[in-house]
């Protein structure tokens, strides 16, 4: 399976972008839906859903949640340093806290880079206190975010493939 994403071409083409566009525009739209608003075929729609799955460029169709209207009005940053060897214990303790929504292996300060939310600032002391029960975090250091600025956007990636026809 690994061979056959290696081999096949990565980016994306103009109609892969178009269809991106419409699936983020329309999310709840069939495929016949979308080959009308493409006016392309039912099948070539299909076939390139399939397509930009397999190659992993469309990860999931999970819903958008708004995390605040959810009752997780603290959104904080956790930077982690990590003792040599416990990289994976420490990833596979944080995986278990439902608040931890993200870890990414950084340069810099820190090893670990963590999202995290809480309802509140004392749930916050909570969550890193469970974050901080595994061996091997050396030192942590938590930034709360006050107010969202950007948020997580890649539509102007996609736009990109459209205007550029970078793919």
């Amino acid at each position: 399976m690994l061979d056959t994403l290696l081999m096949m071409p990565m980016g994306i083409d103009e109609l892969d972008a178009r269809l991106i566009r419409a699936l983020c525009d329309t999310p709840r739209a069939g495929v016949m839906e979308l080959a009308r608003q493409l006016s392309v075929a039912r099948g070539t729609v299909q076939a390139r859903l399939d397509k930009l799955q397999q190659r992993g460029i469309i990860s999931g169709f999970d819903p958008d949640l708004d995390i605040r209207r959810m009752g997780y009005e603290v959104l904080a940053f956790v930077s982690l340093e990590i003792a040599q060897g416990r990289l994976d214990d420490v990833c596979e303790h944080l995986r278990e806290i439902p608040e931890v929504l993200e870890i990414h292996s950084v340069t810099g300060p820190g090893d670990l880079h963590c999202r995290v939310v809480a309802r509140t600032n004392d749930h916050l002391q909570s969550v890193i206190g469970r974050i901080l029960e595994v061996k091997g975090i050396g030192r942590s250091t938590t930034q709360i975010a006050m107010t969202e600025q950007l948020r997580l956007r890649v539509l102007p990636l996609v736009e990109l493939a459209i205007t550029d026809g970078a793919g």
